[in-house]
């Protein structure tokens, strides 16, 4: 019991510094898209529909127009027509956002702006509108610049949290997990040590006797190399077990790792080789680069005919095999 609780949990961040989040991005983005709608939006006025137009005209309600980048018509209404209650829903008098201007009492969407004006005289002039009293809109240009440099930062904002999201995938594959494609070319070795002991021993395999006892001088020789090397006795550079699946070879190797002590560095020989070039061979170099920094230690390549085939023997892609360029590499570590 003590122990459990004298075990402390470690911490995922050492460096102190809080981690980045990229759904702060999606975060701003998506405000981002929001203040553009509402700020492109009219700001709270009506849409005025054609008809509707036609009605305020033939009131007389309408005290001005202005026609905003030939886009859109702003109309204002009198101080009569407003008091009257024919429109409901009107925004207040004030100063938009972003629009230095009053806000209109109705949008209206303009088609053409070639027949937009001729329209608007034709319907004054039918409802019985005199010379003087005809309506004629204003026409401005305005740009607001706030609207504008959210635009123009959505794109690289979008191009960046889509950049960071995929460099995060793979670097780490999104968990820290190995294999993205800046790892490439690191040892995927399944490491077992002090924290990750396997619980296989030799009695755990049945029979194989002479693979055994061979098999425990080598441990013996990792457990104690002055008895050895004070005879004058050198640790083997390796040990190839050879047989038919499923007779124990993996077993009898794990049981190796549970009694050694020491590192052991376990993985497939198909995990050596990739469809990009060089690959197996980076691997090869990173896994016992790896077995060095923690020597002494074991290597147990399993399934080392994928890639521990006959050199030379494929002529037409001799000078560029990815397999044999990762046997060449294991031979010369």
């Amino acid at each position: 019991m003590t122990e459990n609780n004298n075990k402390k949990v470690p911490d995922k961040n050492t460096s102190g510094k809080p981690k980045f989040n990229t759904n702060w991005i999606f975060a701003i983005l998506a405000v981002s898209i929001i203040l553009i709608e509402i700020l492109s939006s009219g700001k709270s006025s009506q849409k005025a529909t054609t008809n509707m137009l036609k009605d305020m005209i033939a009131n007389r309600d309408i005290e001005s127009m202005i026609v905003v980048n030939k886009e859109q018509a702003e109309i204002y209404l009198k101080d009569t027509a407003v008091e009257s209650g024919r429109y409901e829903n009107l925004p207040k008098p004030g100063n938009g956002v972003g629009l230095r201007v009053p806000k209109p009492h109705f949008i209206y969407n303009i088609g053409d702006i070639s027949n937009f004006e001729p329209f608007l005289i034709e319907t004054q002039e039918n409802a019985g509108y005199e010379e003087t009293e005809l309506i004629y809109p204003e026409y401005v240009t305005r740009k607001n610049y706030f609207v504008d440099i959210i635009g123009w930062l959505i794109l690289p904002v979008l191009l960046i949290a889509v950049w960071l999201f995929m460099m995060r995938r793979m670097a780490g594959g999104g968990a820290g997990g190995p294999g993205g494609i800046f790892n490439v070319g690191k040892s995927r070795a399944q490491i077992f040590d002090k924290d990750t002991h396997v619980k296989i021993n030799f009695n755990d395999v049945a029979g194989l006797e002479e693979a055994k006892t061979e098999v425990m001088e080598i441990v013996d020789f990792l457990k104690n190399p002055k008895k050895y090397t004070q005879l004058g006795g050198k640790i083997p550079k390796g040990a190839i077990l050879i047989g038919p699946p499923g007779t124990g070879k993996t077993l009898l190797a794990k049981a190796v790792a549970g009694e050694a002590n020491v590192p052991f560095f376990s993985i497939s020989g198909s995990d050596f080789v990739e469809m990009f070039v060089g690959v197996g061979a980076s691997r090869v170099r990173d896994l016992f680069k790896q077995a060095k920094e923690k020597a002494p230690s074991i290597i147990f390549i399993d399934e080392i005919d994928a890639v521990g085939r006959a050199r030379g023997r494929n002529v037409n892609f001799s000078s560029n095999d990815e397999r044999e360029n990762t046997l060449n590499q294991l031979l010369t570590e």
